[in-house]
């Protein structure tokens, strides 16, 4: 993307890859902040193809019938050698007029952004892999083991953990800051049974969105389970489906003396319900296994030098952060690269901003996904940890669509530059000061629960009190709602939402929610899909 963005707008850029396409990767579920950053630098940087994957349809339609759909996050909380509570589960839909999410098949996604890139005036340069990276005061070389060399400017380092970059300059903290730990295990299978069938269930528990048409987490204490399927639409073509394991290594070490896929499958059969939703899949490649999934960096800019997003750090999978992070780090770096390049100007400074946002995604990601974690030990404390992220999650979507909003009205590149100016760079909704007092507060609580300072009874009580006195968390939608299972916007709903922000509401709130709304509404009469 960076790539066919810096080309599309005059630079001259050479586009190194150690492999070649097509090629299997993860990171494969969209969220609505993900879609609305994609739109976002596709208008912002004139490159229409970026759009394309900002829906499940467009996606379709161009690339093929190779997708899932995903129409909400689905979470069943699961307990060893017993079969799942239906009262233990929540589901977050996704509203189908501002965001149609999808799973996206990455080895047809990676191909075609590679070619637009190509077609925008890329130099390819495939199976070259940098043996090391030599700068010097007029500019950078990059040569192979064969003794290949090229010259350039500046570099972006985009390769992921094996980067060239942080290998030279030893920027990888020696000790990882991040406080989650998690290691993984995945493949992608087929004959994988969709979820629904697994249970059958009360009509007051059962979700209004089928599990399967969305992304599925069976979560237990301290790990989880991940179900993407690329096989849950009519239009779909693909039968795979993504599957993957993720859980703490303090609490569940490497089993040595177990391939990766008995090992799947030996955590798979310690719950009843999660082992029938594999049972008979086969899988269609060699198992992937790791070891801590978290890295960090001291930094991720340099004179002449930037690390992008996976090649500065990770996380986890869990909230699909990656592929937004990633765009959102793409969205801030490409102005600042085409003024350098305009400029002859390659200084550290001009991206300390981006370092800074970068930094702060990470970090807010990992106290969320470690709050998370431990969360799964009661299920009352994720029900309080989930409203949070989902709530933040959404007021942030609304926060970088209201300037995608203003710029399609008049062109001017201001609004996004004014969009950067805020006090909690990589926090969900990074403006708004109470918002980041009731993540702190559940950041604390969930520490405080894990070294036993409280019970997850009063950890959830003090969360729950929290939000409940807020004025910039909705209510009757579902976030304050504590005994409400299934977050799902129906006219109703949104109704009394929307008259609870008009008499009650944060100004902040009813800024991002009319705005929002009403320029979706207006889209929606006129047949067309702006967001």
């Amino acid at each position: 993307m960076l790539g066919a963005i810096l080309a599309r707008n005059g630079a001259k850029v050479l586009l190194i890859d150690a492999a070649s396409h097509p090629k299997f990767a993860i990171g494969e579920s969209t969220i609505p902040y993900t879609l609305v950053a994609l739109r976002t630098i596709s208008e912002r940087y004139d490159v229409p193809e970026i759009k394309t994957l900002a829906t499940f349809t467009n996606s379709t339609k161009v690339l093929g019938p190779k997708f899932g759909v995903k129409k909400h996050f689905g979470f069943l909380l699961h307990h060893e050698g017993r079969p799942q509570d239906p009262r233990e589960v929540n589901q977050f839909d996704t509203p189908g007029l501002l965001h149609e999410a999808s799973h996206l098949y990455r080895q047809d996604i990676d191909a075609y952004m590679y070619h637009t890139a190509v077609k925008y005036g890329c130099v390819p340069r495939v199976n070259f892999r940098v043996e090391d990276v030599d700068f010097d005061g007029g500019g950078v070389t990059l040569s192979s083991a064969a003794g290949e060399q090229y010259r350039a400017r500046y570099v972006v380092d985009a390769s992921g953990y094996r980067s060239p970059l942080a290998e030279k300059f030893g920027l990888r903290e020696e000790t990882c800051r991040f406080k989650h730990h998690s290691r993984s295990i995945w493949n992608h299978m087929i004959d994988v049974p969709p979820t629904d069938t697994l249970f059958h269930h009360s009509p007051e528990n059962t979700p209004p969105v089928p599990w399967y048409e969305g992304t599925v987490h069976h979560m237990f204490r301290r790990g989880w389970f991940w179900v993407i399927g690329f096989d849950n639409h009519p239009w779909s073509r693909n039968p795979l489906c993504s599957v993957g394991l993720t859980l703490d290594p303090r609490t569940y070490p490497k089993a040595g003396n177990m391939t990766p896929e008995e090992e799947f499958h030996h955590y798979a059969q310690r719950f009843p319900d999660v082992a029938r939703q594999f049972e008979g899949a086969k899988p269609m490649r060699e198992w992937v296994s790791t070891g801590r999934l978290q890295y960090s960096s001291t930094r991720c800019s340099g004179d002449r030098w930037f690390l992008l997003s996976h090649a500065a750090g990770f996380i986890d999978p869990l909230f699909s952060r990656g592929l937004s992070n990633t765009a959102e780090a793409i969205n801030t770096l490409s102005w600042r690269l085409l003024d350098a390049v305009k400029d002859d100007d390659f200084s550290q400074e001009r991206f300390d901003y981006v370092d800074r946002l970068q930094q702060g995604l990470f970090d807010y990601n990992d106290s969320l996904v470690n709050a998370a974690y431990i969360s799964w030990d009661d299920y009352d404390l994720w029900t309080a940890v989930f409203r949070v992220w989902a709530w933040g999650a959404n007021a942030g979507t609304f926060h970088l669509q209201s300037a995608l909003t203003k710029y399609l009205k008049d062109g001017r590149d201001e609004h996004f530059k004014h969009a950067e100016d805020v006090p909690h760079l990589g926090l969900y909704w990074p403006n708004h000061d109470g918002y980041k007092s009731l993540y702190d507060e559940m950041v604390e609580r969930c520490d405080a629960f894990e070294s036993g300072k409280s019970t997850a009874r009063e950890a959830a009580d003090t969360i729950y009190d929290h939000i409940a006195r807020a004025p910039y968390v909705p209510k009757h939608f579902g976030f304050a709602e504590r005994d409400q299972r299934f977050l799902h916007p129906t006219p109703k709903v949104l109704r009394k939402t929307i008259g609870w922000a008009r008499r009650e509401g944060d100004p902040a709130v009813r800024r991002l929610m009319f705005g929002t709304g009403i320029e979706a509404l207006k889209a929606k009469a006129k047949g067309r899909r702006i967001f």
